[in-house]
């Protein structure tokens, strides 16, 4: 693809503003056109902002003629639905995370765009986060020597005004709990990072607030290479977000990623030197938000990707992995035993 990629975006709510400012950084090779929502008014500021058309019906919006990709910021459970709306329209598409609540979707999303012969990509920012990327480098070189447990925690806080500020929220048809929308990228995260999952074990409830779902939960994980891992996810810390960290503990090196969004290496100890020793002061940065800066450096990579020039980093076979530990994790708590993977459907 060559010149300007013209980008439509739908679904004007709390994540689009990430998307749109990531875009609005690559003057030269992307612009926003057109946002539709169908919230008339959400539509209209958005639009009006960001110096886009706006529509509140997403056939209108496909049907302009001068698109070449979708940005999908909608509810969860209506992410398959507007990228195949998308890719029957021969438009690539970048959708938000999870890429459905259902493996039957995603595989039906996945399935549109091949034979549509369009791209898509599943945002997963966090593993381009600096910190994050240093662990990679260091699991990939074998510093670690063999890895025997990671620890992730998600203490957030969502009080109950966030979830009837949207009606979709903690529903199970849109959304999902604790597990599949706050934490989803700490569950890709400990999947990206440690390998595929041999089985898992879970405990949900819902504690507190007034929702279908969970807003807490913990996981016990056996990876595929015997290391163990476990999860705990709750929406419920007072007085607000505490932390979203990572602790690897291997036979030669012990490293634990804090903050309230794993920006902040904490402890890192290896037994031998590697120059990358040098970047752990400059790897911690201070986020805005526990969102992070990652959209503008996934959007390089999607552009990228769109002019030949790369491949993506989280395409939908990849963004489907961490979906799948997700519905094991749900499987294993509604069942109460110990859920093997791949799951059936």
């Amino acid at each position: 693809m060559k010149g300007i990629i013209n980008f439509g975006l739908v679904g004007c709510g709390r994540i689009s503003k990430n998307h749109v400012e990531a875009l609005a950084k690559f003057t030269e090779d992307a612009r926003l056109v057109a946002v539709c929502d169908v919230n008339a008014e959400k539509a209209k500021k958005t639009g009006e902002q960001y110096a886009a058309d706006y529509y509140t019906n997403l056939d209108d919006m496909l049907s302009r003629g001068d698109l070449d990709a979708i940005s999908i910021c909608t509810p969860s459970g209506l992410h398959p639905m507007h990228g195949i709306a998308a890719a029957k329209k021969k438009l690539h598409v970048i959708t938000e995370k999870p890429m459905a609540t259902s493996l039957k979707k995603a595989d039906e999303l996945i399935s549109a765009c091949d034979e549509n012969g369009v791209q898509l990509f599943v945002v997963k920012q966090n593993r381009l986060n600096s910190t994050l990327q240093l662990v990679k480098r260091a699991i990939d070189k074998g510093r670690f020597g063999r890895i025997y447990m990671v620890i992730v925690n998600v203490l957030w806080a969502r009080p109950q005004s966030y979830y009837d500020d949207a009606k979709w929220r903690g529903t199970w048809e849109f959304d999902g709990g604790a597990f599949m929308n706050q934490a989803s990228h700490y569950v890709d995260m400990i999947e990206w990072l440690i390998g595929p999952v041999e089985s898992v074990s879970a405990f949900t409830g819902t504690l507190a607030r007034k929702i279908e779902t969970e807003d807490s939960g913990v996981a016990a994980i056996k990876f595929r290479n015997g290391a163990f891992g476990s999860i705990n996810v709750t929406m419920l810390t007072y007085p607000k977000n505490l932390e979203g960290s990572l602790t690897i503990i291997g036979e030669t090196g012990t490293v634990r990623v804090g903050g309230i969004a794993v920006n902040k290496i904490e402890h890192w100890e290896f037994q031998d030197y590697d120059d990358d020793d040098k970047l752990v002061g400059t790897s911690t940065y201070n986020p805005p938000n526990v969102y992070g800066f990652g959209h503008t450096g996934y959007y390089k990579n999607v552009i990228d990707t769109l002019k030949g020039t790369a491949d993506p980093d989280t395409d939908g076979r990849e963004g489907r992995k961490s979906l799948e530990l997700i519905l094991g994790i749900y499987k294993a708590a509604r069942e109460g035993r110990s859920i093997p993977l791949p799951l059936e459907y």
